[in-house]
């Protein structure tokens, strides 16, 4: 068995949905989520768990888009086209946020063991494929060049992708995050962010290479399987594949105990953002 076959098939999986209850939140309050999931998974207080999370019309900005010449003006369109810009205080670049976008949060104890970041990419890889059959052979991780957000780990289908890939580690924990874009239309996601930088650079020299964003190369899943999914579809989904990996999946949200730690790691988040849009 390896490695990443032990890591999805868990004895218990706790399932976390937030695609419906967080929609109107702060995608910030998201983040301070994810911190509290690694602490207590990190700590052995909780089992692996997966939270579904959907955020409404948000930009969630790097720390370099942040770092823009033209920064100001950049988030006012935003905010004129009815998305809320924030800063998120880990790598990455900006992405696009909004109701046809289903994030998926898998969140690992390294307590007994360590696991290296190209593990973690691998486990969600695996999750994707597994959650995707339709897509059987066809989906690919590898850098889409011109679209938002590019890395490594980029999920695509013949060149053109739908989803992203990133990692946060804390307290022995790792939570490996995934944007799927499911529904409507890849390439306007990618022309609001075309514009966000066009905006944001007005052709100034920049010493950070932003990214040259081509909208062709973006794609959502329904338009590249020819499916007609609704995010709450893959949320059913992936509470029968976590079935199918393990023997006991928990629903459940936060106890008290981690509902008073979250509000540590939620004031964080917000002070963190704050100084960043401050500064």
């Amino acid at each position: 068995m390896s490695e990443i076959d032990v890591l999805l098939e868990q004895n218990a999986w706790r399932f976390w949905d937030q695609s419906l209850s967080g929609k109107s939140r702060s995608a910030l309050e998201s983040f301070a989520a994810d911190d509290l999931l690694c602490h207590v998974v990190g700590q052995g207080q909780s089992p692996a768990t997966v939270r579904t999370w959907i955020h409404d019309q948000t930009v969630v900005m790097g720390i370099q888009d942040h770092r823009l010449p033209f920064v100001e003006d950049a988030q006012d369109f935003l905010r004129t086209r009815g998305y809320n810009p924030i800063v998120r205080n880990s790598g990455g670049l900006a992405v696009v946020l909004d109701e046809g976008v289903l994030n998926i949060s898998i969140v690992l104890s390294e307590k007994n063991h360590s696991i290296d970041i190209s593990t973690g990419y691998e486990v969600m890889l695996a999750f994707v494929q597994l959650l995707f059959p339709e897509g059987e052979g066809k989906i690919e991780a590898y850098e889409i060049v011109g679209s938002y957000c590019p890395g490594s780990y980029d999920l695509s289908i013949e060149g053109k992708k739908f989803a992203g890939i990133s990692q946060r580690r804390l307290r022995q924990g790792i939570a490996v995050q995934v944007y799927l874009c499911v529904e409507g239309s890849g390439s306007e996601r990618a022309r609001l962010i075309q514009e966000f930088y066009s905006i944001g650079i007005q052709g100034e020299e920049t010493k950070f290479t932003y990214p040259q964003i081509k909208p062709d190369v973006m794609a959502s899943l329904n338009e590249l399987l020819e499916t007609n999914f609704s995010v709450q579809d893959i949320v059913i989904r992936i509470q029968r594949l976590l079935q199918h990996l393990s023997k006991q999946v928990i629903s459940q949200s936060l106890t008290q105990e981690e509902a008073e730690l979250y509000q540590f790691y939620l004031e964080r988040v917000l002070k963190r953002n704050q100084k960043m849009l401050e500064g």
